[in-house]
């Protein structure tokens, strides 16, 4: 496995940060394996989020009708977005909200993004294999499980898919709770230990290997020592060779850490996003899509991996 990354100049071709496409046997877009961004030049991918819930914690239901939905849809893809998180349960504690719930708010999404965006892919965020399933023959391309398996079955169903699969931790917290006290060793090992255990247990349900991202997967079962620590120490996370995904946008550890409320989070936000950036994370589960491109292009550049989008400057 793959414990640094390749430099600019590597034609090495393994875990990295750019998924490529492929038609499968069902007629829809599936991801590819991931391409070295220094050997490719490309970007982190950005993952948009668009929640098909009344009450999410950042957007308030803003797209919760089905209108509101796909219009978000076609902003961000012009935005930049490579991946279309869809969910239709807030992560944090609410109203109970049951299966056949959820398949109501996503699958029809689901399948109304892939019939526009035939090339886009999906993402459903879901910790129920049964949700996963109708979603994944609706379209989606990818199971972004946040709860870290609490179900053992959700694996299964994207192994039998052969979809690709998001590795999360939790640290033993069960969906939709909140966590209290929590104390962890080295919570950078822990997150290592359980989002690669699980990595490789995707592999053997069936889960192609270049289709899996891990996630440290901030807030959730952690405090705000907890996110900031992970990414003090994200190299180590990045160096297992797994493709990194950070779903840091408007958290509460950023939150807390510049003391701002939700809709003030945005800088905080960029700023971890650029940190992570620039240490190699290979995608980003965000809210605004064009501000975090341009963090993105901008930490690249700095960098020397890619090259500025328009010099005139003392050239004409």
């Amino acid at each position: 496995m793959m414990s640094t990354r390749p430099s600019v100049s590597s034609s090495m071709h393994t875990r990295g940060w750019t998924w490529h496409a492929a038609t499968t046997s069902r007629g829809y877009i599936s991801p590819m394996s991931f391409s070295s961004a220094y050997a490719t030049g490309e970007l982190p991918v950005i993952m948009a989020i668009v929640n098909r819930t009344p009450d999410s914690f950042y957007d308030r239901g803003a797209t919760f009708e089905d209108t509101a939905a796909l219009e978000r849809v076609a902003t961000v893809i012009n935005e930049g977005a490579g991946i279309i998180d869809i969910g239709g349960v807030k992560a944090g504690p609410g109203e109970f909200v049951s299966t056949q719930e959820e398949i109501d708010r996503v699958v029809p999404t689901i399948a109304a993004v892939r019939q526009r965006f035939p090339d886009i892919h999906i993402s459903v965020d879901t910790w129920r294999s049964s949700v996963a399933d109708v979603a994944i023959r609706a379209g989606a391309t990818l199971v972004n499980d946040t709860w870290a398996g609490h179900d053992p079955e959700l694996l299964e169903v994207a192994g039998h898919h052969r979809v690709g699969y998001v590795c999360s931790h939790t640290g033993g917290v069960v969906p939709r709770t909140r966590p209290y006290r929590v104390h962890f060793d080295d919570i950078v090992a822990d997150v290592i230990r359980e989002t690669t255990t699980l990595a490789e247990k995707a592999v053997r349900a069936g889960v192609p290997e270049e289709w899996i991202f891990i996630d440290p997967t901030h807030d959730f079962g952690k405090n705000t020592f907890h996110g900031l620590e992970l990414l003090r120490r994200i190299d180590e996370i990045v160096a297992t060779g797994w493709p990194v995904l950070m779903a840091l946008s408007n958290k509460d550890f950023i939150g807390e850490t510049v003391d701002r409320p939700v809709d003030k989070r945005v800088a905080g936000t960029l700023a971890a996003t650029a940190w992570a950036a620039a240490r190699g994370c290979a995608a980003f589960r965000v809210h605004e899509v064009a501000d975090t491109r341009d963090v993105v292009q901008m930490t690249a550049a700095i960098a020397g991996d890619v090259a500025p989008l328009n010099t005139i400057r003392g050239l004409v």
